[in-house]
Protein backbone atom coordinates (compact mmCIF):
# COMPACT_ATOMS: atom_id res chain seq x y z
CA UNK A 1 0.00 0.00 0.00
CA UNK A 2 0.79 3.30 -0.36
CA UNK A 3 2.34 5.60 2.30
CA UNK A 4 2.41 8.93 0.69
CA UNK A 5 -0.23 10.87 0.04
CA UNK A 6 0.84 12.23 -3.42
CA UNK A 7 1.37 8.26 -4.58
CA UNK A 8 -2.13 8.08 -2.78
CA UNK A 9 -3.77 10.96 -5.62
CA UNK A 10 -1.55 9.48 -7.94
CA UNK A 11 -3.44 6.38 -7.38
CA UNK A 12 -7.14 7.90 -7.76
CA UNK A 13 -6.08 9.81 -10.95
CA UNK A 14 -5.16 6.92 -12.54
CA UNK A 15 -7.92 4.96 -11.98
CA UNK A 16 -10.04 8.21 -13.25
CA UNK A 17 -8.27 7.92 -16.12
CA UNK A 18 -7.92 4.43 -16.78
CA UNK A 19 -12.15 4.43 -16.72
CA UNK A 20 -12.15 7.58 -18.80
CA UNK A 21 -10.22 5.98 -21.96
CA UNK A 22 -12.00 2.73 -21.34
CA UNK A 23 -15.46 4.12 -21.96
CA UNK A 24 -13.67 6.42 -25.04
CA UNK A 25 -11.96 3.40 -26.76
CA UNK A 26 -15.04 1.20 -26.06
CA UNK A 27 -17.60 3.24 -27.60
CA UNK A 28 -14.71 4.10 -30.64
CA UNK A 29 -14.88 -0.29 -31.59
CA UNK A 30 -18.55 0.14 -31.70
CA UNK A 31 -18.56 2.77 -33.75
CA UNK A 32 -16.13 0.91 -35.91
CA UNK A 33 -18.55 -2.38 -35.52
CA UNK A 34 -21.40 -0.36 -36.65
CA UNK A 35 -19.69 1.26 -40.05
CA UNK A 36 -17.56 -2.21 -40.55
CA UNK A 37 -21.71 -4.12 -41.17
CA UNK A 38 -23.28 -1.07 -42.47
CA UNK A 39 -24.25 -2.03 -46.24
CA UNK A 40 -25.81 1.01 -47.54
CA UNK A 41 -23.14 3.55 -49.02
CA UNK A 42 -24.67 6.79 -48.56
CA UNK A 43 -24.82 5.75 -44.57
CA UNK A 44 -21.31 4.86 -44.56
CA UNK A 45 -20.19 7.93 -45.86
CA UNK A 46 -22.42 9.58 -43.57
CA UNK A 47 -20.52 7.87 -40.24
CA UNK A 48 -17.25 7.70 -41.62
CA UNK A 49 -16.31 11.33 -40.65
CA UNK A 50 -17.32 10.88 -37.21
CA UNK A 51 -16.02 7.36 -36.25
CA UNK A 52 -12.13 8.88 -38.17
CA UNK A 53 -12.78 11.80 -35.83
CA UNK A 54 -13.10 9.53 -33.01
CA UNK A 55 -9.92 6.96 -33.68
CA UNK A 56 -7.94 10.97 -34.19
CA UNK A 57 -8.71 12.13 -30.21
CA UNK A 58 -7.88 8.55 -29.14
CA UNK A 59 -4.75 8.96 -31.23
CA UNK A 60 -3.84 12.28 -30.21
CA UNK A 61 -4.54 11.37 -26.44
CA UNK A 62 -2.43 8.15 -26.52
CA UNK A 63 -5.32 5.82 -26.10
CA UNK A 64 -4.51 3.95 -29.12
CA UNK A 65 -1.09 4.13 -31.23
CA UNK A 66 -1.19 6.60 -33.83
CA UNK A 67 -0.28 3.83 -36.58
CA UNK A 68 -3.38 1.83 -35.59
CA UNK A 69 -5.89 4.40 -35.60
CA UNK A 70 -4.32 5.25 -38.97
CA UNK A 71 -4.56 1.46 -39.85
CA UNK A 72 -8.56 1.01 -38.91
CA UNK A 73 -8.74 4.87 -40.89
CA UNK A 74 -7.55 3.13 -43.89
CA UNK A 75 -9.28 -0.59 -43.44
CA UNK A 76 -12.71 1.59 -42.76
CA UNK A 77 -12.50 3.49 -46.40
CA UNK A 78 -11.59 0.28 -48.45
CA UNK A 79 -14.12 -1.53 -46.84
CA UNK A 80 -16.82 1.70 -48.20
CA UNK A 81 -15.26 2.09 -51.11
CA UNK A 82 -16.04 -1.45 -52.14
CA UNK A 83 -19.63 -0.61 -50.98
Amino acid sequence: MAHHLSALKRIRQEQKRKQHNRYYARTTRNAVKTLRKTTDKQEAVELYPKVEAMLDKLAKTHVIHKNKAANLKSKLAKHINSL
